[in-house]
């Protein structure tokens, strides 16, 4: 297999580069993918109530938490004071 010369290599460059200066008047390039094209799609969908339902489900997590947490100290206070009777 032979290598292509300067010359072939140079017209299929040139080629490549007409047809992207062709293209890119054309078409415009597609906005990337970013973080800031979602600020403002949710005003006025309904997305307060589903975050107010939300904060209301973590708080209700949370004092489940702080109930379970309370009974284990009892419990381990009870065990201390079982213990230092016996």
């Amino acid at each position: 297999m032979r290598k292509p010369t300067i010359e072939q290599r140079l017209e299929a460059l040139e080629a490549q580069v007409a047809k992207l200066t062709n293209s890119q008047g054309t078409e415009p390039a597609p906005r990337a993918k970013d973080w800031r094209r979602t600020i403002g799609i949710f005003t006025g969908t309904g997305m307060k109530e589903v975050f107010d339902e939300a904060l209301k489900i973590r708080q209700a997590d949370r004092e489940k938490f702080y109930r379970a947490e309370e009974r284990r100290k009892q419990r381990q206070k009870a065990r201390k004071t079982s213990r230092a009777k016996s």
